[in-house]
């Protein structure tokens, strides 16, 4: 099948409308050569301006010592200002309606304390079963932490029988049926563990005619798909920077806070030193003066060398565009189910993630009937230096990032895992 030939996959990356940026990342090497790596949706590469940008503050660290808060290249008492407009570009947000600080829980725990406002008649959360684990173990602390069983407040929504992935049409007529009994709607914009890309708009429409208050876990959707967290009414958002942002292991998180929800100050906030106002923070005031924007959610002072990164990765999406890396990403994860297709047919394999490139975002997830996860995951790595996640017991993840994934890479890994998955019984 020459379409589906080594030269081809080399032909598709030279004639690809979208150059890979692959050589501004450190490649992991494997074998003598790069690695094919597949786990951006875990932990994204390094960018090679990762360093420098660093650099650059450890140098006005040295330089300047505590006036650097205020005499730096980039002041740091402000820092968090310079990433606020690229991450807004990348959430179709406004600029006042994003903050970049802490980590994604800790970011989900501070929206709830605002925007779960529970009643005994409506204090349900709902989250899909497959949920990442720390968001539902965040959302049952805090029905606990309000009073009530979180085993009765937390609904789970399932697949239909005989499906792997949740439908958008049905959590919509659920929450039509149901909604009644709903505090806050908290999914997964792309469920990790499918990839399966909701319909975040729809879903916050069905959530709002319910009454609820409709919140969303971007963590594997930030940098993977376009969105307009504005224009769709959400009213709040929260995500991580170290998968598809590439912003390092335990990078700074984001968070989006609806416009409309900014100059309420009947919602109660968590404050710190950094919600107050800018203007009359070194006064030392004992109260806050609010601020009508995202920041009024911050507790602390940035911490500029985790932030440093998150700048250099955002400063690469405004110059490639969200719209530019999905078509992409749409070419390379269409070419690798071609390819697991083809190569693997004949294989105890099953691809979970939905087949409508609309309803999924740069990732194909792997059922492995009778195979251990974590062995094809090590045999794929030490044998082919193709790197995929294991979900344990028998789920493997490929996400093909546009960012720095070739076809090659997808053309590595269809043929690496066609090899692996025959002889893993022998």
């Amino acid at each position: 099948m020459p379409a589906l030939s080594e030269a081809a996959a080399r032909d598709l990356d030279a004639k690809d409308p979208l150059p890979t940026s692959r050589a501004q990342f450190h490649v992991p090497p494997a074998n003598g050569c790069e690695t094919a790596y597949f786990a951006g949706n875990s932990l994204g590469l390094q960018p090679i301006a990762t360093r420098a940008a660093l650099d650059a503050e450890l140098a006005d660290w040295a330089r300047l010592g505590v006036e650097g808060h205020r005499e730096a290249e980039r002041p740091w008492v402000s820092y968090h200002e310079f990433l606020r407009d690229p991450a807004a570009r990348l959430v179709g947000a406004r600029p006042a309606e994003v903050v970049m600080m802490n980590s994604l829980t800790v970011n989900l725990h501070l929206m709830m304390v605002s925007f779960y406002r529970p009643t005994p008649e409506r204090h349900a959360i709902l989250i899909e079963d497959t949920a990442f684990p720390s968001d539902s173990y965040a959302v049952r602390s805090q029905a606990a932490f309000h009073g009530y069983d979180p085993d009765e407040a937390v609904i789970r929504l399932s697949p239909r029988p005989g499906e792997s992935t949740l439908r958008s049409e049905d959590v919509a007529a659920w929450l039509a049926e149901h909604g009644h009994r709903v505090a806050l709607v908290l999914l997964g914009g792309v469920n990790y563990y499918s990839g399966e890309l909701l319909d975040i708009p729809a879903i916050t429409r069905a959530g709002h005619a319910a009454g609820a208050i409709v919140g969303w876990d971007l963590a594997h959707a930030a940098g993977n798909v376009p969105l307009r967290l504005h224009d769709w009414g959400v009213d709040w958002a929260a995500w991580c920077t170290y998968k598809y942002l590439n912003s390092g292991p335990g990078a700074i998180a984001g968070t989006f806070v609806h416009e409309r929800h900014l100059a309420d100050r009947s919602r109660p906030k968590l404050a710190g030193w950094w919600s107050t106002d800018p203007a009359v923070r070194f006064r030392m005031h004992p109260a806050v003066t609010p601020v009508d924007t995202a920041d009024s959610w911050q507790l602390s002072n940035p911490p500029i060398l985790a932030m440093a990164p998150v700048r250099a990765s955002l400063e690469m999406f405004d110059a490639v565009g969200m719209e530019a890396l999905r078509a992409k990403s749409i070419r390379l994860t269409g070419y690798l189910e071609t390819l697991l297709d083809e190569t693997c047919a004949d294989r105890p394999i099953e691809v979970l993630t939905p087949r409508d490139p609309d309803r999924r975002g740069a990732q194909l997830s792997v059922r492995l009937h009778g195979l251990d996860a974590d062995a094809v995951s090590d045999a794929l790595r030490t044998r082919h230096g193709v790197v995929a996640d294991a979900r344990r017991p028998d789920v493997i993840r490929l996400a093909p990032v546009p960012m720095y994934s070739t076809f090659h890479d997808c053309w590595r890994a269809a043929i690496a895992l066609a090899e692996v998955t025959s002889s893993a019984g022998s």
